[in-house]
């Protein structure tokens, strides 16, 4: 809620060259906009000047907030995978990541900005979604081109060409497209099929079909339309394709954008853009609708009706990223080092003390924390209902429950979001009705990492390391703090992720200085895993997991306190490689076994830094 009204989030995607006419989109968006709800307008951009963006923030209202938010880090990763042609760019794109990217919204609207607003826009908000994916109009286009019908049925493989819907107006149901997992099915569709038509559209469709509710023409009009449909039910005017008042007289609806228009900053250079328009561009226009008829028939007629179903039948690949990870692991292995991560991890920002609030102090940090952790419970449930995620047994629960004041939690460090199974059976166990779990974590994935998981990452009670000696002064009073109230904290004490690698790894200190540091005990947890039968999107088989909890281990108060560090450690690692040998039958081997029993094993940096603070820390107390 912003001053008391219900908040509805409304998405635009532009570069520069579209900035005039998202101006007069926003123009007649507010114009028409009921003054009872707060708009919280989103401008997703990989490229817009200053000037552009000082203009359009003039839009602001008292019930009309204006944000620019750059994707150009998180587009960075797939765009190679984008595919655009003609006038497309990748900001078409960008409507596919808003889930992912906004987890405190439910749902949200989604604009192109060659639109004219003539209704009320809350009224679209307020259309019920029930466990649809998306609300949208049919698009004219396909409607009125039996070219583009056909290709619609064959190819997208929609069941009825008259539900196939434009993307340029969506009401999205953000829940469900997390809950149905979209982005990663849309990054998996995008090298498994290439929709050429129209591209990001054409993935929608085919991704939510059954899953769409098809709602009034009115709210998506294009000047192509072929129907006598009465001007006053039409909520927005999509002047699509070549379509554009901008660039041609005499268009269909013309007069509602020229209205809008004259009210902006850029009503003269829109002017200018129309007398500018060679008939070299417009042969180029007329050209390229052609060519896409072409394009659509030849997709027709090359793959007929079995196209999609053929692809869907085919056996998964495995994805030649994981073949490339298991691989590092195979040479890491081989060479004695265990404490590298094998993932690309996000470029690290060093983390100053003000930018962190490790205790929850402030307001603002603890509802966030609340918000972040029930959207990741929420998301986890929904991956364990459909076995995205399977936790097959828990072993040694009780271990978990026996504990009555603070403990450092240890894990083997396999997947990114492992930190999941072990939350899971913390609840399982019922230690959330009296404590939390904080979980230590990389800086970069805490300054730098992108989308839902970068928000799980700020707010989900993490523990960020830091490159910064004064921050991590202020993570070791937190620990000490979290601890001492009897609170648990996660420490992957391997300092590495090997992503589904079975064997323990060499354990640093760190965790165990903690633990004797605040005079608590290690709570050592093992995940075995099998190969389940459910291939994942990447071509391997989902892993079931065996949870094993094993028994708390104390510090020893004869013992100095570097004796006591190191028998924690040795007695957490024997735990693991019991625990591996009794599951999988096979002897713990490394093929530098001689190696690894002879030589000690070199701390990594960010172990040596937190060493270094802890030591400074004691000679100052």
């Amino acid at each position: 809620m912003e001053n008391n009204l219900e908040v509805i989030p409304i998405f635009f995607a532009v570069d520069d060259g579209y900035i005039p006419c998202l101006a007069v989109a926003l123009e007649s968006l507010i114009d028409n906009a009921s003054k009872n709800y707060y708009y919280s307008i989103k401008i997703l951009y990989t490229n817009i000047n200053e000037e552009n963006k000082r203009k359009i923030k003039k839009y602001k209202r008292d019930n009309v907030n204006i944000e620019f938010v750059d994707l150009n880090y998180y587009i960075e990763k797939v765009k190679d995978k984008l595919y655009t042609r003609d006038y497309y760019t990748k900001t078409t794109y960008f409507r596919l990541f808003i889930a992912n990217l906004y987890p405190q919204f439910n749902k949200a609207i989604y604009l192109d900005s060659d639109i004219i607003v003539l209704g009320d826009i809350s009224e679209l908000y307020n259309v019920e979604l029930g466990d649809n994916l998306i609300a949208a109009a049919p698009d004219d286009v396909i409607q009125t081109t039996k070219v583009f019908q056909e290709y619609a049925e064959k190819v997208v493989g929609v069941a009825d060409y008259r539900n196939y819907f434009n993307a340029g107006i969506l009401l999205m149901n953000l829940d469900e497209f997390r809950r149905f997992d979209f982005q990663d099915k849309f990054l998996y569709l995008l090298e498994t099929i290439k929709f050429t038509v129209a591209q990001d559209q054409d993935y929608l469709n085919r991704l939510c079909k059954g899953k769409v509710k098809i709602i009034d023409k009115g709210w998506d009009r294009m000047p192509i339309a072929m129907d006598d449909y009465p001007i006053e039910n039409i909520k927005i005017i999509h002047y699509n394709l070549a379509d554009k008042p901008w660039r041609y007289d005499n268009i269909r609806y013309g007069e509602y954008f020229w209205k809008y228009a004259e009210r902006t900053e850029y009503y003269d250079y829109i002017c200018q853009l129309k007398d500018n328009y060679t008939e070299e561009q417009r042969f180029k226009d007329a050209k390229q609708y052609e060519e896409l008829k072409k394009l659509a028939q030849r997709e027709s007629d090359c793959v007929g009706d079995d196209r999609m179903n053929a692809k869907d039948n085919q056996t998964i690949e495995k994805s030649k990223d994981r073949l490339e990870v298991l691989e590092k692991i195979r040479k890491l292995e081989e060479n004695g080092i265990f404490d590298v991560d094998v993932e690309d991890d996000p470029p690290t920002i060093p983390l100053e003390p003000d930018d962190i609030d490790y205790l929850k102090t402030s307001r603002m940090s603890r509802f966030k924390s609340k918000m972040a952790t029930k959207v990741a419970e929420r998301l986890v449930n929904g991956l364990l209902r459909d076995n995205k995620l399977i936790i097959k047994e828990v072993k040694g629960m009780e271990n978990f429950q026996k504990v009555e004041g603070g403990a450092i939690v240890t894990c083997n460090h396999f997947n990114p979001f492992d930190s999941f199974t072990v939350e899971k059976v913390f609840r399982m166990a019922g230690q959330d009705k009296k404590r939390k779990m904080f979980k230590v974590i990389r800086e970069g994935n805490y300054t730098n990492f992108p989308g839902i998981y970068g928000f799980f990452f700020r707010n989900c009670d993490t523990l960020p390391l830091s490159s910064n000696k004064q921050t991590m002064k202020e993570f070791i009073k937190a620990i000490d703090v979290i601890l001492k109230r009897g609170d648990f904290i996660l420490i992957y004490p391997e300092q590495s992720m090997w992503w589904n690698y079975r064997k323990p790894k060499p354990l640093k200190n760190g965790a165990f200085n903690f633990a004797v540091r605040s005079n608590v005990p290690v709570i050592p947890i093992f995940i075995t895993m099998e190969d389940s039968d459910i291939i994942g999107e990447d071509g391997f088989p989902i892993q079931a997991y065996t949870v094993n909890v094993g028994e708390p281990i104390y510090p020893d108060s004869n013992l100095s306190e570097k004796e006591k560090i190191a028998e924690m450690r040795d007695k957490n690692y024997e735990t693991w490689k019991k625990t591996y040998e009794e599951f999988y039958g096979i002897p713990l081997e490394y093929d530098i076994l001689e190696k690894l029993e002879n030589d000690e094993i070199d701390i990594s940096a960010e172990d040596e830094s937190t060493n270094e603070v802890l030591v400074n820390e004691r000679k100052e107390d």
